[in-house]
């Protein structure tokens, strides 16, 4: 490659970061990440806080998780970190990692996680989903679960994932939305303790080791978006007819797909957040660009299950089935949840996705990409 060709693609490398950024700050979908296998020791800085003013009330909860229910007063004293996330978002997942290693690290030294779970989704709404979810999760930290949105509202939050730093006197003095960042959240973390008067915080930062929705995404080959599913939010929709909301109708795909064009096949019912199978053998089509596929889907009734069929360009995924399929493409759809269903190797390029539903019933809300 001669020397136009590497500055032309190193240029083209960080306009799509930054995009990648702005698609982390928006909305649920993408976000900026960092290298999670890395073993991460920089020379100690300051960063610069702001103060933003008081930590809103934690009122509102309709059950809390892992600790009896806090308020701000409860946590007077302590550097906080409160952290807005809900169990579907695949840019909070791949957060979580740094999130639980800080809690860990920092606890014994004044340092006390909140997890906000403020749902997305209204099966998100159900305590039993989000304590299922957090167990499977590992997450030990105090968690209010939001599900009225209250917290949420008293800090106009707009984010997931989005944190809030709070020193000991009770002020918010940092935030950080969306992905990455994380050694810049670290250090904010360290300040804020040193100026409680915390001793023994060393100033290395956390190595962590992320698998499965957890791993950072990779940026520079995604090329695709968040896509939702649902009436209320659906883009790039491509079967003949377009969708009819709350109607049972037999779709269809064009004869092909242009790159982040989906399409329905069988009869399916079109609702404002899913779209909800009514006979077995439906399908979904999406031809797509990145190294991960997501899809978030939940069974027709608590306690069943759907089979799905995954394939990749016409094929079974191989090596490239993700941690929720086999590598013939077979898995099951038996709770409400994030799949992982495609984590390809490298080349990424251009490729046809299709999932097929062995049986009826099941609700499918949105793919997202890593």
């Amino acid at each position: 490659m001669n020397g136009g060709f590497k500055i032309l693609f190193a240029l083209a490398g960080r306009m799509l970061l930054v995009a990648s950024l702005a698609w982390a700050i928006a909305a649920c979908g993408n976000g900026l990440a960092e290298n999670t296998k890395m073993i991460r020791r920089l020379t100690p800085a300051t960063v610069q806080l702001d103060n933003e003013g008081h930590m809103p009330s934690l009122d509102g909860a309709i059950v809390w998780l892992n600790s009896p229910p806090l308020s701000s007063a409860d946590v007077r004293g302590k550097v906080v970190v409160v952290e807005f996330w809900t169990y579907t978002c695949v840019n909070w997942r791949r957060t979580l990692p740094y999130v639980r290693a800080w809690a860990s690290k920092y606890r014994s030294q004044g340092l006390v996680v909140i997890g906000i779970h403020t749902p997305e989704f209204d099966f998100e709404r159900n305590p039993d989903n989000v304590l299922r979810a957090a167990k499977e999760m590992k997450i030990d930290y105090p968690i209010a679960v939001d599900s009225r949105q209250r917290i949420w509202d008293a800090f106009s939050n707009e984010y997931w994932p989005a944190l809030y730093f709070v020193d000991a006197q009770g002020r918010i003095r940092h935030h950080q939305f969306g992905e990455g960042n994380y050694d810049e959240s670290e250090r904010v973390i360290q300040q804020l303790l040193a100026e409680a008067g915390s001793t023994g915080v060393t100033d290395d930062l956390v190595s962590v080791d992320s698998h499965g929705l957890e791993l950072a995404a990779d940026w520079l080959d995604q090329r695709s978006p968040e896509t939702y599913v649902g009436y209320e939010r659906d883009q790039n929709f491509a079967s003949p007819g377009g969708a009819v909301l709350s109607t049972r109708k037999t779709y269809a795909a064009p004869d092909a797909l242009r790159l982040n064009k989906w399409a329905l096949l069988g009869e399916w019912t079109v609702e404002q957040g899913p779209a909800v199978l009514n006979k077995a053998a439906g399908r979904i089509e999406y031809r797509f660009h990145a190294r991960d596929l997501n899809l978030v889907m939940s069974p027709g009734s608590p306690g069943s299950s759907v089979r799905v069929r995954v394939t990749i360009d016409g094929q079974p995924p191989g090596v490239a089935h993700g941690t929720d399929v086999d590598d013939m493409g077979y898995g099951v759809v038996s709770e409400p949840r994030t799949y992982q269903l495609i984590r390809q190797p490298q080349p990424i390029v251009d490729r046809d996705f299709e999932i097929e539903f062995l049986d009826p019933g099941v609700n499918v809300f949105d793919f997202t990409f890593g």
